[in-house]
Order: C-alpha cells, then sequence, then structure tokens
C-alpha cells in the first residue's frame, strides 16, 4: 500500500515584488547565527534576538523604495523557508487583505 503525498504547487500569479511585502511585517525570531547584520537585530528582555521592526510593523531591514529585503543574501532560515506563492505567503496575504 502506498500513501500519496499531497503536494500544492506555489500560486503562480503571486511575485514578491507586487506584492507589498507581506511577509516583512511578521515576527522573526533569530534562532541560529544567519550573519544578519546586528542594525536589524532586537533584543527582548529575555535574551531573544529577532529582526528589528520599524514602529510602524514593517521589517527594518526592508527597502521601502523596491519593496524588497536589503539583506537577501544573509536574511534569516525563516525568511529563507517562506516560498513565494505557497500556503503559508497565501495566508499572510489574504490576512493583510481584510
Amino acid at each position: 500500500m502506498t500513501i500519496e503525498a499531497a503536494t500544492t504547487l506555489p500560486d503562480t500569479e503571486v511575485s514578491c515584488p507586487g506584492c507589498e511585502a507581506c511577509c516583512c511585517r511578521l515576527e522573526v525570531l533569530l534562532i541560529t547565527d544567519t550573519g544578519v547584520p546586528d542594525r536589524y537585530i532586537e533584543v527582548d528582555k529575555w535574551g531573544g534576538r529577532r529582526m528589528a521592526r520599524l514602529d510602524d510593523g514593517w521589517c527594518s531591514a526592508l527597502d521601502r523604495n523596491t519593496m524588497l529585503c536589503s539583506i537577501y543574501e544573509k536574511r534569516p532560515g525563516i525568511c529563507r523557508e517562506l516560498e513565494m506563492g505557497e500556503d503559508e505567503c497565501l495566508t499572510e496575504r489574504a490576512a493583510r487583505a481584510l
């Protein structure tokens, strides 16, 4: 007996530059050292590290002119795992549209 894995193909209508960077409003915990420059890191009262966010909730590493990540090559692991057009991406886009 075989069990078929359910796969969801990414939505090809979604593109990061046209998205307004919904994912860049998420809280991003830094579990491992990814090389993120210190100026983009906040430390909470318990010593946990996370991506700094601006007063309006946007990630501090987001280039507001292009709406692209300014540290893309050194972005945190969780940012690398979130794939354009997949379930988590679409869920965030839908939540922002409300």
